[in-house]
């Protein structure tokens, strides 16, 4: 990172210790740094988020900026994350969020208004340049490995990017703000899914949403009614524990019908599947902006990496043909592609059975 002309750098602080340090350690080392907290809901949740990054602000002496983004963050998240349980999917509103708000108005506010070269984020991630080819790799901490949420993101936004904790772990960063007497220092990590704060839960949200609906629970390979369930949003691919059945063997989730609320279940061989279709896939690396390739895949977060070949089509659609089974593929999730030898971000899409 090179510091003699001072670049200006705006901090997304969320008042959390990963952001807190990063705007630390950007201070450090000479960036002229701001801090930009995007007011996502106006409820008490977010009004603490602000007043905790301010507070870290204050701490280190910068500017300190609350853009409301609160109307965008209902329509392009809360309202996404809603549809999608309703229509039998299962949203990821950490990944629409990176690219509508952080990256997307948030980043726009600091680029455009105040005139920043950077935009910098506590993300756990690291980015290189090749031959003028912006790439995302993992960062040194592979616990908090944070790619997958990042491949929508484009080259224009990767050029303008900063992540300064990608030499560090997680432990290295609390030891940093704990050392620096960081406001952060004693915050709990954040949670999943901000717009629902404990004690309340993704089905208690849904459930004050939507109601209850009852609908069949259906073994699938019978064709058999088994059992009813409260409404079909309640429900994902791969789940097992929660459907309050009592069978002769383990049923999963097997798929939704949303239109005719049925919840079909299955074993959990049933889950398998060698094949996934894609939409709106993007390929953030333009080096494999070509028909066919080898790739490693996740199609969630949370899994190993599944070899297999994806064979872009048209309308930025794609067929991911995996060498060996995987579980539990989900309408609403995304399918990441990484490169074979260092396993850096390719690209990917949404999980359209």
């Amino acid at each position: 990172m090179k510091t003699t002309l001072s670049p200006k750098a705006g901090v997304l602080l969320s008042g959390g210790v990963d952001s807190s340090v990063s705007a630390f350690l950007l201070k450090k080392l000479g960036y002229n740094v701001i801090g930009l907290t995007a007011k996502m809901l106006d409820d008490e949740n977010f009004d603490v988020i602000v007043h905790n990054a301010k507070k870290v602000a204050d701490a280190l002496n910068i500017e300190h900026y609350v853009v409301d983004l609160s109307s965008d963050f209902k329509n392009n998240v809360v309202e996404y994350f809603e549809n999608d349980y309703k229509n039998g999917r299962t949203p990821n509103p950490c990944i629409v969020c990176n690219k509508t708000i952080k990256w997307g108005k948030l980043f726009d506010f600091a680029i455009n208004v105040q005139n920043c070269d950077y935009v910098a984020t506590g993300h756990y991630a690291r980015i290189e340049v090749e031959n003028g080819v912006y790439s995302l790799k993992a960062a040194s901490d592979s616990k908090k490995d944070q790619l997958y949420y990042l491949f929508e993101l484009n080259q224009h936004q990767l050029s303008k990017t900063l992540f300064p904790l990608c030499d560090l772990t997680k432990d290295e960063v609390k030891t940093i703000a704990r050392k620096n007497n960081l406001p952060s220092k004693s915050l709990k990590e954040s949670q999943d899914i901000c717009f629902i704060k404990k004690p309340c839960t993704t089905k208690k949200y849904l459930l004050r949403k939507f109601g209850v609906n009852e609908g069949d629970f259906i073994l699938k390979s019978e064709n058999k009614v088994v059992g009813k369930h409260e409404g079909c949003y309640f429900y994902t691919v791969g789940q097992r524990k929660g459907i309050g059945l009592s069978y002769e063997v383990p049923l999963y989730v097997l798929n939704i019908d949303s239109a005719n609320n049925i919840v079909y279940l299955g074993e959990r061989h049933e889950l398998d599947e060698y094949f996934v279709n894609l939409k709106n896939v993007f390929i953030q690396n333009p080096n494999y902006n070509h028909q066919e390739f080898d790739a490693f895949v996740k199609i969630r977060y949370n899994m190993n990496y599944f070899k297999a070949k994806i064979c872009l089509t048209k309308n930025h659609e794609a067929h991911v043909a995996f060498e060996e089974p995987v579980s539990s593929v989900t309408n609403g999730q995304a399918a990441v592609f990484y490169d074979l030898k260092d396993k850096s971000l390719i690209g990917g899409g949404w999980i359209e059975k």
